[in-house]
């Protein structure tokens, strides 16, 4: 038989199959460490399955979510600072699911490149599985696609997906009233919104990634690449009160945008501006942008990343309720009437 000298392989086309398995067995461990009641299998199936009755729910809705990390992933992959980044991809999944009142229960991710890295894709998994680790939630799976001629160089994308469960007639929000009170839960930094804002602003400024941080220790991506905190556990802690109304996770719109999803028709919100303490990234953000007031604070946390209602009377417990798993919550304005959030005080 005469050889074919033209033959070609996967490999020569540029998907490493056997790169692909090499990844697998290295982040088992980390996913094994994610398990949780209710997790019947381990990866390499072709689904993975979960037992709600396992997980402790009697009646249960399933609530889902996805989402990415958005344009942080640039400063990342330019610095090769790519243990985090992970942390980031699960909170921006789970912290949504909380507020519909769903506890998550597990997470996939989509991890996409042009050429694969184990040892980079690796680390991005292990944060990923950190970032469950801290949300009580099992990684059970995902995909890693090689696809070479979509992505250059290093560069890659991911996604995220979760679902989460409550008992039926738990879904939040429920009862907000004129009156409630708000109470804000601190951001760890700038989260995974307002990026492509970031990284314009770092381009004006003249400042490079790895250049001393002008408002902290370190270099200025350390700061910039600050995970985004998950509120599960707190959330959750909340939750288990039966007293809490309402969660916001204020994501991309800020506080003037996110907020409202968690009110009724005909109710705003009044925000003092001056009853929390910001971190030094938002004043360095918004000065060099020269950002006014109203669309720093649709574009970005401004030091709160979740903010919880409740009754007056309910307030203490729920704030005890939330710093009994390492948050530390402030009152910061309350449910009025109307349509808009208002605010008090001075961001700018």
């Amino acid at each position: 038989m005469t050889e074919n000298k033209n033959s070609l392989t996967y490999a020569d086309a540029g998907v490493d199959i056997d790169a692909g398995n090499a990844l697998v067995e290295r982040i088992k461990p980390a996913a094994v460490s994610t398990r949780r009641a209710g997790v019947m299998d381990g990866l390499g199936g072709f689904g993975a399955m979960f037992d709600l009755k396992a997980a402790g729910f009697e009646d249960p809705i399933l609530v889902s979510a996805t989402d990415g990390v958005g344009t942080k992933l640039r400063i990342a992959i330019d610095t090769g600072h790519v243990d985090t980044v992970g942390i980031d991809l699960v909170a921006m999944c789970v912290n949504d699911l909380i507020c519909q009142g769903a506890v998550p229960l597990f997470f996939l991710d989509y991890f996409a490149t042009g050429k694969l890295d184990i040892d980079s894709a690796a680390r991005v998994i292990k944060g990923i599985a950190e970032g469950c680790r801290q949300a009580n939630t099992a990684l059970v799976g995902g995909e890693t696609a090689e696809m070479p001629g979509m992505y250059e160089g290093d560069d890659f994308d991911l996604a995220g997906f979760a679902v989460g469960a409550m008992e039926r007639g738990a879904t939040l929000p429920r009862d907000v009233a004129e009156g409630d009170v708000l109470i804000g839960l601190p951001s760890s930094g700038v989260h995974s919104n307002g990026y492509s804002l970031v990284r314009k602003i770092v381009e004006n400024s003249g400042l490079s990634w790895d250049d001393p941080c002008p408002f902290g220790d370190g270099p200025l991506s350390k700061h910039l690449l600050e995970p985004t905190k998950l509120y599960i556990r707190s959330g959750v802690a909340a939750l288990n009160t039966g007293k809490l109304k309402a969660l916001a996770h204020i994501t991309g719109g800020g506080l003037s945008e996110n907020l409202p999803r968690a009110l009724p028709d005909g109710l705003g919100a009044e925000i003092d501006l001056n009853s929390w303490q910001r971190l030094p990234i938002f004043d360095w953000l918004i000065s060099q942008a020269g950002l006014d007031q109203a669309e720093a604070l649709k574009t970005f946390n401004c030091g709160i990343g979740m903010i919880a209602i409740t009754a007056p009377q309910d307030a203490d417990e729920i704030e005890k309720a939330l710093t009994s798993e390492g948050t530390s919550p402030v009152r910061i304005g309350q449910v009025i009437k109307g349509q808009e959030v208002k605010y008090s005080g001075t961001l700018v």
